[in-house]
């Protein structure tokens, strides 16, 4: 944790007279619920945006809450041991690589096709015009157009702070005791593609990094973590085969009825 907090500190005084930039979101997604863990129900595990067409995790920690990082753990949270892009630790927190991996191979009530968020680049929303895409108010990226946009996000204040009611649907933002939310991006650094970008929803309070979109190496530092997205609404994903063969089974059934009461 001891690097975790050094990073913070370092990123904090980059920020320093950043945060009198910030605005908040001027539009606000209609959120709709999607893939009820039970038939028929409202306990939606994610959320479609029907403004940016992203279906979103209702879960922000589906990694850990899933069972999948203490089952895949290859490293213990706060160990000094040298970390790399395919680390997983128990809480959640993994190296780049290893994020697209779990986003890659997750399948949620049979829906495959999940990803990590993507961040545009260059982005001339971002505040800090000095470096493409750094800064607060990087709306031009799906992490940061939820941020601002959707959950109500303002510049250098984290997410569990200031935020609207759209922020109440989903859970585990924060994933950390220190009060930290921050998430890879599937775009890497251009050239150095040995960092890719992520995104703090929540950096420790009283850090004011809230909202602030940055590359970093791969490796799980600022205790990275995954949200996974889906392009498009998952109500419109293709049914497995089985679906299929079992659509058109019944059709064939309706039509066989038809012909039966047509020949009475």
């Amino acid at each position: 944790m001891k690097k975790i907090r050094n990073t913070k500190k370092m990123l904090s005084a980059i920020c320093v007279g950043l945060i009198g930039l910030g605005m908040t979101g001027t539009a606000s997604a209609s959120l709709l619920g999607r893939l009820p863990a039970t038939p028929g129900g409202t306990n939606y595990q994610a959320y479609y945006d029907n403004v940016a067409n992203l279906t979103w995790l209702a879960d922000a920690n589906y990694a850990k809450t899933s069972g999948y990082a203490a089952a895949n753990a290859n490293w213990l949270s706060g160990s000094t041991a040298t970390t790399t892009t395919n680390t997983i630790s128990a809480e959640g927190w993994m190296g780049w690589a290893a994020a697209n991996t779990w986003a890659t191979n997750l399948t949620v009530n049979g829906v495959g096709g999940w990803r990590l968020p993507t961040t545009l680049v260059p982005d001339t929303t971002c505040s800090f015009a000095v470096t493409d895409s750094v800064g607060f108010n990087c709306t031009g990226s799906e992490m940061g157009d939820l941020y601002y946009n959707v959950l109500g996000g303002i510049a250098g204040s984290d997410i569990i702070t200031t935020h609207n009611a759209n922020y109440n649907l989903f859970s585990n933002i924060s994933n950390d005791p220190d009060d930290v939310g921050v998430f890879w991006s599937a775009t890497e650094l251009a050239p150095d593609t040995s960092q890719a970008w992520i995104f703090a929803m929540i950096l420790g309070k009283g850090n004011g990094l809230g909202g602030f979109q940055v590359p970093n190496i791969k490796k799980p530092g600022l205790s990275s973590s995954a949200w996974a997205i889906h392009s498009g609404d998952v109500n419109t994903v293709p049914l497995p085969a089985a679906g299929w063969l079992f659509g058109s089974g019944l059709f064939g059934l309706i039509g066989v009825a038809k012909r039966k009461h047509a020949n009475i």
